[in-house]
């Protein structure tokens, strides 16, 4: 059942405990009399999603939301209402001088702070980062504190265990018995070398330059040429028994050196290349034996010496790749298991190759990859060429890793290769996160402008009607003085009503009325009266073309949005330019792509100064304006963008500063249309109730008393109902009693519309009149065919309404 305090709304679990919570027994009793500041806070605290907490008043009454809950751990839900200190009791040294300098008026936000918590039962070494910001009642003395808070164990201990990681795989690449080498960028800047390498090339600066700056030697004898070929292409390069001249000692003689090398390109995420992976051993002295028994031998043994040496290259430069790649290899059997792998698995996962050969891969994988990494299995099966793909492995010690695997079958087998990108995987979980938490703060920031901006407006409005309330208390006052007054108040309600229905209109909330109408015949009565709101000095032109174009929205919103673009360009112009009004069919929504169908596009296009392209993205929020104070709420353009959105359509600005700006509003057309019929809205004096019986449905105390009296005042009889259950029985308790039911459409339980539909069943001739503020079923659904009175009526919208639904319902009655 909904919570009568608006505040106390969503908020899953945790927003339920709070509305089942017995306040009767707390320091802050009952929620409907809290200070406003801490209903605001719980209302923004149960619809956020980020892990927020409000610790209020003396005895540190605790409240938080789901996300705060988790953190709680086995304390929840015993904390919720209970004092902050006894939830953090075992790390109170270290949260109370936070929570008091709070108190005392000082946020504060910190990041990675430790504590040693007891939340599941045992201690926990864990991490948060958080923002404790001092809250203020009415006096402007801090009352409570709201903290926004984020838990960071995971992060800083995945960035520890990957620290280690690095460093294992830093110290397997300085022991390993090969030269090994990384460059970067096509001038092939070093960025890793071991020490093979250096013991190779001589003690010599190599980190941060390019090969040609510390290699000339090298560089001179055409390997550079071979690393351009490789970087450029993107294929590797494999040389054996290269020779090379290399001054290995500063200012000694030059040595040749024969080379059994690899030049690997390095691929990034895009699939380009970044680098070269260089990778050797020397064979001099196996190269210089050879070249000796080739020169001393028959052309025959040297033919076959050479053969023989071909071969011991071949399988030679295999096996060392096999035993110092950084990567998973492994030959791959159909059947689902490895019959091979390298040392890489045990230095990567734990496992060695004894526990893994023969093993049925599934066993290994994480359960959500099992189906993806079986279809993968059946296309490996399939002989596809190359194949790649990424699943989770797990690891010795329980936890998983994600690989990136290479496939290519041959021979019944499939050789693979499978790169590590946990790191990878992590850095994108970081920033995702960081994103997400940007759109929070995003919207946190637009909730602000938008409570600020409707409390402003609302304290402005409810200003003048107690001012206006306490004149009229005075004793003697003049009845011209009496009548003055109360007209304030009743065109104040009005100003209020209209700034709700904007509000409304905004949030795509309010219950539109639509129709089919000709858009041409409104945009020429709306633009006769727009000359009259701009003024002489704004020429009006008017382009529309001559067939109809009939459109199916709410023809009062539409003449709304029309004059608020209007207002908007006028103000632009300063009163004098030229306003052109167009309206023309148009095929989906060309300056977005979007929007496939048919569309009528209503343009609005001044002379004025234009919109800065910083404001341009802004305009439609609501109580956004560049405007000075005084001259505008910001609420006209986002009624326009409210409208336009709950119809179906769309509204876009283009502008180009110094040339003025263009608004364009689409509604989906109707072809072939019969518009309605207009009626025209009843203007008639109170009329007497004669005794009709009503039946009054309201839940709320005021809204009902206030309902029944005035109704009494205007000749009817009234039975009051609380809720549907209770009218249902007045109903049925003495039938054909009521000749009228007035019900108001949000109520606990069976709402209005539900009631509504029930009677029709039970009692088809009993007409049934809503009223209603708002509600997301009729803004999502309509009335549903029954009479709509929106809230704030007048009486005499009261009357003419009810005596409508009557007047209906007895003719009908008589016709049958």
């Amino acid at each position: 059942m909904p919570s009568r305090d608006g505040f106390l709304i969503e908020g899953g679990e945790t927003g339920a405990l709070l509305r089942a919570f017995d306040w009767s027994t707390s320091p802050l009793r009952s929620p409907a009399h809290w200070p406003q500041a801490l209903k605001t806070l719980v209302g923004v605290m149960l619809g956020s999603q980020q892990p927020m907490l409000i610790v209020w008043g003396p005895d540190y009454v605790t409240l938080y939301n789901d996300g705060y809950a988790a953190m709680c751990g086995a304390r929840h839900p015993a904390a919720l209402g209970g004092s902050f200190r006894d939830l953090w009791h075992d790390i109170w040294d270290q949260v109370e001088p936070i929570l008091a300098r709070a108190y005392a008026g000082e946020a504060t936000h910190m990041d990675g702070i430790a504590f040693i918590m007891h939340r599941n039962g045992y201690p926990e070494e864990t991490y948060f980062s958080f923002g404790y910001t001092p809250v203020r009642d009415d006096e402007g003395q801090v009352a409570g504190m709201f903290c926004a808070c984020a838990e960071t164990t995971g992060r800083l201990q995945a960035e520890r265990e990957a620290s280690a990681e690095r460093r294992r795989l830093e110290q397997l690449f300085a022991q390993a018995p090969s030269f090994m080498a990384v460059l970067r960028g096509p001038q092939h800047r070093f960025e890793l070398a071991n020490p093979a390498y250096l013991r190779l090339v001589g003690d010599r600066p190599l980190i941060g330059r390019t090969v040609a700056e510390a290699l000339p030697d090298a560089a001179a004898q055409g390997y550079l040429d071979l690393l351009d070929t490789v970087y450029r292409s993107g294929e590797a390069f494999t040389a054996t028994a290269s020779p090379i001249t290399l001054q290995v000692e500063a200012g000694g003689p030059e040595s040749e050196r024969y080379l059994d090398f690899v030049y690997q390109p390095i691929f990034g995420d895009d699939g380009t290349v970044t680098g070269v992976f260089v990778e050797g051993v020397d064979v001099t002295d196996r190269a210089l034996a050879e070249i000796a028994l080739r020169r001393n031998e028959a052309e025959l043994r040297f033919l076959n010496a050479d053969l023989e040496r071909q071969v011991i290259l071949r399988s030679h430069e295999r096996g060392l790749t096999w035993q110092v790649s950084p990567d998973l290899l492994g030959v791959f059997h159909p059947d689902g298991y490895f019959e091979r792998l390298n040392p890489a698995w045990e230095i990567i996962l734990g496992w060695t190759e004894s526990e893994v050969a023969g093993r049925s891969v599934v066993e290994l994988i994480h359960p959500d990859d099992a189906g993806r990494s079986r279809q993968a299995i059946d296309a490996l099966r399939a002989n596809m060429p190359v194949f790649r793909f990424e699943n989770r492995y797990r690891t010795r010690d329980g936890r998983y890793r994600w690989i990136s695997w290479t496939a290519v079958p041959e021979g019944g087998r499939a050789y693979c290769s499978g790169r590590d990108i946990t790191e990878d995987k992590a850095r994108e979980a970081a920033l995702d996160q960081a994103q997400e938490a940007l759109r929070q703060a995003q919207k946190m920031e637009a909730v602000g402008q938008l409570t600020g901006g409707v409390a402003h407006d609302f304290n402005n409005l409810l200003t003048v009607i107690k001012s206006s309330t306490d004149l009229l208390k005075r004793p003697g006052l003049p009845e011209e003085r009496r009548a003055r007054y109360v007209d304030a108040i009743s065109d104040t309600v009005a100003r209020a009503a209209k700034l709700t229905g904007q509000l409304l209109a905004f949030a795509r909330r309010q219950a539109l009325k639509p129709e089919i109408f000709n858009a041409i015949t409104s945009v020429t009565a709306i633009s006769e009266m727009v000359g009259t709101l701009t003024g002489a000095r704004i020429e009006i032109v008017l382009e529309v073309p001559d067939a109809p174009a009939y459109v199916h929205a709410d023809p009062s919103q539409f003449d709304t949005a029309l004059v608020n673009m209007a207002v908007n360009a006028r103000d632009a112009m300063d009163g004098h330019g030229r306003l052109t009004i167009r309206v023309r069919p148009v095929e989906g929504i060309p300056p977005l792509g979007i929007g496939m169908g048919a569309f009528v596009a209503v343009s609005l296009t001044d002379t004025g100064g234009g919109i800065a392209p910083e404001a341009l993205h802004r305009i439609f929020e609501p109580f956004y304006t560049t405007k000075g104070v005084g001259q505008g709420t910001g609420l006209g353009l986002s009624q326009v963008f409210g409208f336009a959105k709950q119809s179906g359509g769309e509204v876009l600005a283009e502008s180009v500063p110094g040339r003025g700006a263009t608004f364009t509003l689409y509604l989906p057309r109707i072809a072939d249309a019969v518009p309605a019929d207009p009626v025209p809205e009843e203007a008639e004096p109170l009329t007497d109730g004669h005794g009709t019986c009503v039946l009054v449905v309201e839940d709320n105390p005021e809204v009902g008393g206030f309902a029944t009296q005035t109704l009494a005042e205007l000749g009817y009889h009234t039975v009051w109902a609380t809720n549907a259950a209770d009218a249902l029985r007045q109903i049925e308790k003495i039938p054909y009693r009521f000749e009228v039911v007035f019900s108001d459409v949000v109520m606990p339980g069976m709402n209005g519309i539900e009631l509504a539909k029930e009677i029709a069943k039970r009692r088809p001739d009993l007409p049934v009149v809503l009223a209603s503020g708002y509600s997301h079923v009729l803004a999502e659904e309509g009335s549903h065919g029954f009479e709509l009175l929106h809230k704030p009526y007048s009486v005499e919208q009261l009357s003419r309404v009810l005596r409508r639904a009557v007047a209906r319902s007895r003719r009908e009655r008589l016709r049958s």
